[in-house]
């Protein structure tokens, strides 16, 4: 296996959040796939991946811990997989809130690995804590709360399959800070001591991207002088970030609710900044007030 370097990717997270979907678009983009290996197993598993009479180069492997033994063996394997040149690892976390992690074993009525006292919330909760150091050590969370199957697979696609030429993209995301920071976001930026479009009672079921609303929010000096400084140290750190090495850049923009000032401003400086890279927008919470 001299000069061919093998990549494993190792799909971890919480129970629920998806790991299924995961292993199987790893399939779709040509991985050598296998689901719910022990820990125990990963260094056999090794030796089987360096044999010189095998030609798999993309491996990826659900690791789905059920209790805190498993642990010990998990960290053991990943110090011993750091020293191997012959291999490129990489961990993908998958997470959600404890609020959608419950509605999802609700709905297919299944029970947490870890249930105790026959309530999901007590397992997702216990589980959450034994996996906070291992989600540190992720090199790539995603967070499937608002995402449909579809979407994770494209997510998954977007990160993890083959081009000949990587594309710097930034993604910016308007958000709520009620309903929780993006956990995949690189940088994020509070706009909430900007006038509030909410207190304006007509404007108050409108959008960022309604005229009248973005007007408002566009027309106060505090709007004007936090633009400047902002695309002033945007337009520094973009290709700071792109010569760094990464494929993309995600920017969260947040006011209270995520539906007027984040949504304007967000619409705002993807199109600022679209004439020098890709740009993709999502607006995660602005229809939360209503209820869709």
């Amino acid at each position: 296996m001299a000069g061919l370097e093998t990549k494993l990717i190792i799909i971890t997270g919480m129970s629920g959040a998806g790991k299924t979907v995961a292993i199987q678009s790893f399939e779709d983009l040509g991985y050598y796939c296998v689901d719910n290996l022990p820990p125990t197993l990963l260094p056999k598993f090794l030796e089987l991946m360096k044999d010189s009479t095998n030609n798999i180069r993309k491996v990826a492997l659900v690791i789905d811990l059920r209790g805190r033994e498993f642990f010990d063996a998990l960290y053991e394997s990943l110090d011993i997989i750091g020293d191997e040149d012959w291999l490129q690892e990489h961990i993908l976390f998958l997470d959600a809130t404890n609020e959608v992690l419950v509605s999802r074993y609700k709905e297919t009525r299944r029970s947490h690995p870890l249930d105790i006292g026959g309530l999901p919330l007590n397992g997702i909760k216990e589980e959450r804590k034994i996996l906070d150091e291992l989600r540190g050590r992720a090199q790539k969370i995603i967070d499937t709360t608002d995402l449909k199957p579809k979407e994770l697979r494209e997510k998954i696609h977007q990160f993890y399959s083959e081009k000949k030429e990587v594309v710097f993209s930034v993604h910016f995301v308007s958000f709520g800070f009620k309903y929780g920071i993006p956990i995949d976001a690189d940088l994020v930026f509070d706009v909430r001591f900007l006038p509030n479009p909410f207190y304006v009672e007509h404007m108050r079921p409108l959008t960022g991207f309604d005229k009248e609303v973005s007007e408002y929010v566009f027309k106060w000096s505090e709007t004007a002088k936090f633009n400047e400084k902002l695309l002033d140290l945007l337009r520094f750190i973009i290709p700071q970030y792109k010569k760094e090495g990464k494929s993309q850049l995600v920017i969260a923009i947040g006011c209270t609710g995520g539906q007027h000032r984040s949504v304007a401003l967000t619409e705002f400086y993807a199109k600022r900044f679209a004439e020098f890279c890709p740009t993709h927008i999502t607006h995660r919470d602005i229809n939360k007030r209503k209820g869709h």
